[in-house]
């Protein structure tokens, strides 16, 4: 391991508050299992009584990694920001599906339709991967927040780490060595800007910029020495530190040694013979002749430049598994001496957790049957639930619905009803949906009820059965008469990840006041801004509107005083009956605690925060700076040109004429023709970071532009 043995990475918890209601008593239940040897527990926490404030004790006293599994990208997100909120000065990391869209390798038979692999990478969360990974390998005091492709293959942490390279001063090595020794390890070489997992020569220097984060390193050779090694902003070129010795891990998870990579070749080539003889005595001519061509192709890259797309097909053989063997997945990264895990909404994630495998393992049957992967292919794969489990030490399960398997295996469940603030679960009424009625239909009663909670200053959380119900609505809030209009947005899996944070953090900010989605309403958002949830079609039996369901819905308005949720139903279902008096059982317990204690309720105030903020690369953050100075120099001086007198006179009359937003279109268009001969003046001076600035400035400015500012 790389870790510095002389500092002492302990959890620090960064405490404003002192745990309050259930939150003691949960804390010292959850430690004192830990310290007694329970591998399985859980915090049954009602929504809004701070079940990550606890946890986060829990982390602080146990001092250990810690691995919190999320079951969707938006949910880990705002986990990892608020345990970042927890402790700034430990490892916090982000790790999920690297993935904007995904469109797995597949063959399907009875259509004879081959779907070839399709995807699109998002580097920003590639570069949190890699941060996480080397966070574990270098420190203790680290916390991953992840989604279940912590299950997925990702290559052996121990060819990672060991053929990171380290560099320091005064080492003897010589200009193409080092560029030889970047490409071996997965950096690709450019003469333009330099981008994550990207390297070029300059003089005696050769410049590059890691994989996990956006900085840059100058290394300066003379007489086949390191005489300097400086790390620089790679947008401003600030000098930031000048570095003794760094260390340099691969640009790519799946790392194999030379000498490993021959044999796997060699296995790869046995196992392609073997399938072709099993193919042509079954009689399979076609399928014979598709796995040649296909492995024949990826053997020659791999043998060539060391990587082929789709190479983790090969990992058994890259790795040197043997056959069923598991993958090595983010959990081989955390130390053997023990970590916690916690399964957050585990009612959600333990499902997931369990199905990843079958799903694949179906798929990719098929794909060796039809000769497009070879039968190791199959070993390419997540976890089964039972390795998983091998895999993990003790366990906190976190719900306010745990299922019946956190019931059945946990040691101790830890009840937390007590909410610090004294708010209770928010008044529950049910309305009809068909329009025979006097509410009129639940699309005009939610319209009218939303008019009110809006008045009031508050937002409104609407859930429908369909991703087309939900945008549907939201059409029809917008498109009301003139006066009536809704401001709304919609939230669902057809949205990247991002751009999802982004949505939640404009809500949150007022931007917009409606926000209707269909499941990633559920479990873990914490919005305090919300005081009315309408949940359309609630007598509609099924996964979305179970006990379950609807209790977690119900519970995201429970971080409101004012919260009020309107269940739209024309019957009562047992799944209504059920949440509704869990519900009141809860409100009974917190308003019991509130007369005895004299507590009343206030509202939630959190701080706004966008994680899309700390994850937005450095270049954009430039980009965006410059052009808000840029658009105010420029208001300055047109400022001054309309009250000029003399020779611009007419000018100065004609400017006065122009509207506020005319006036700013005229400033747009004098920016984007003066940044665009800056760009063309830095081009010819090879000053490529300053011209990719200017270029995307340009095209913001543009961009602006067409939606008229």
């Amino acid at each position: 391991m790389l870790k510095n043995k002389t500092r002492k990475d302990i959890f620090k918890l960064n405490n404003p508050w002192k745990p309050a209601g259930d939150q003691p008593l949960a804390i010292s239940k959850l430690v004192g299992g830990l310290s007694s040897g329970m591998k399985k527990q859980t915090l049954l926490g009602a929504t809004g009584t701070g079940k990550t404030f606890t946890i986060a004790n829990v982390i602080e006293k146990y001092n250990k990694p810690t691995l919190v599994i999320a079951h969707n990208k938006t949910l880990a997100a705002q986990l990892a920001q608020e345990f970042k909120l927890f402790f700034p000065d430990s490892a916090v990391h982000y790790f999920v599906s690297y993935y904007d869209y995904y469109q797995p390798e597949a063959y399907m038979p009875a259509s004879d339709t081959y779907i070839e692999k399709d995807a699109s990478i998002n580097k920003e969360i590639d570069m949190l991967r890699h941060a996480s990974t080397q966070a574990l390998l270098t420190r203790s005091d680290v916390i991953i927040v992840a989604s279940v492709s912590c299950i997925y293959g990702l290559g052996s942490p121990e060819e990672y780490e060991k053929v990171n390279l380290k560099l320091e001063i005064g080492q003897k090595i010589t200009r193409m060595t080092l560029m030889k020794s970047l490409i071996k390890i997965h950096f690709e070489r450019t003469n333009a800007d330099l981008t994550p997992g990207t390297f070029r020569s300059i003089g005696s220097r050769v410049e590059f910029m890691p994989v996990s984060e956006s900085i840059m390193y100058q290394v300066e050779i003379l007489n086949d020495t390191i005489s300097k090694i400086t790390k620089i902003n790679p947008i401003s070129l600030h000098i930031i530190k000048e570095e003794e010795n760094i260390f340099v891990f691969p640009a790519k998870h799946f790392i194999t040694e030379d000498n490993k990579t021959k044999k796997a070749l060699s296995n790869i080539k046995q196992e392609l013979e073997a399938q072709l003889k099993k193919f042509k005595k079954e009689g399979k001519l076609l399928e014979a002749e598709r796995i040649k061509r296909r492995t024949s192709y990826d053997l020659a890259m791999i043998r060539e430049v060391g990587y082929c797309s789709g190479i983790e097909n090969y990992s058994r053989h890259l790795s040197g598994k043997a056959e069923g063997e598991p993958p090595e997945t983010l959990l081989s990264y955390f130390p053997k001496t023990g970590f916690l895990t916690i399964i957050d909404e585990s009612h959600v994630t333990l499902p997931q957790l369990q199905g990843m495998y079958a799903g694949d393992a179906s798929r990719k049957n098929t794909l060796v049957e039809y000769g497009f992967r070879l039968p190791s292919a199959k070993d390419n794969r997540p976890l089964k639930y039972e390795e998983f489990k091998e895999r993990i030490g003790p366990v906190i399960y976190t719900s306010a619905t745990p299922g019946e398997q956190e019931r059945k295996e946990s040691e101790q469940i830890v009840e937390q009803i007590i909410r610090p603030t004294g708010l209770v679960d928010p008044e529950t009424i049910i309305k009809p949906v068909s329009e025979k009625n006097a509410y009129k239909g639940q699309i005009q009663d939610f319209i009218m009820e939303t008019g009110k909670t809006i008045k009031k200053g508050f937002r409104v959380l609407a859930t429908t059965l369909t991703k087309k119900m939900a945008e549907d609505l939201v059409t029809y809030l917008k498109n009301l008469p003139a006066g009536r209009q809704v401001k709304a947005e919609y939230l669902h899996s057809d949205i990247k990840t991002m751009e999802r944070i982004k949505i939640l953090t404009q809500f949150r900010k007022g931007e917009f006041d409606v926000l209707v989605g269909v499941n990633l309403l559920r479990e873990g958002l914490d919005l305090p801004e919300v005081a009315l949830i309408g949940i359309l079609d609630a007598d509609k039996t099924g996964f979305l509107r179970s006990e379950t369901a609807l209790i977690q819905t119900i519970g995201r308005a429970a971080r409101n005083s004012e919260g009020k949720v309107i269940l739209y139903a024309d019957i009562l279902t047992n799944a209504m009956d059920h949440a509704l008096k869990e519900t009141t059982r809860r409100r009974n317990i917190q308003l019991a605690y509130n007369k005895k204690h004299g507590i009343i309720p206030k509202t939630i105030s959190k701080k706004i925060k966008d994680i899309t903020e700390e994850i937005e690369s450095e270049h954009s953050k430039v980009v965006n700076a410059e052009l808000k100075l840029d658009f105010e120099l420029f208001k300055k001086v047109f400022a001054k040109e309309k009250n000029n007198k003399g020779k611009n006179e007419s000018d100065s009359i004609k400017n006065t004429m122009l509207s506020d937003e005319e006036r700013n279109i005229v400033v747009y268009e004098k920016i984007i023709k003066l940044k665009e001969k800056e760009m063309n003046k830095a081009v010819k001076e090879l000053d490529f970071e300053t011209a990719a600035i200017l270029r995307d400035e340009i095209g913001v400015l543009k961009l602006r532009l067409e939606k008229k500012l």
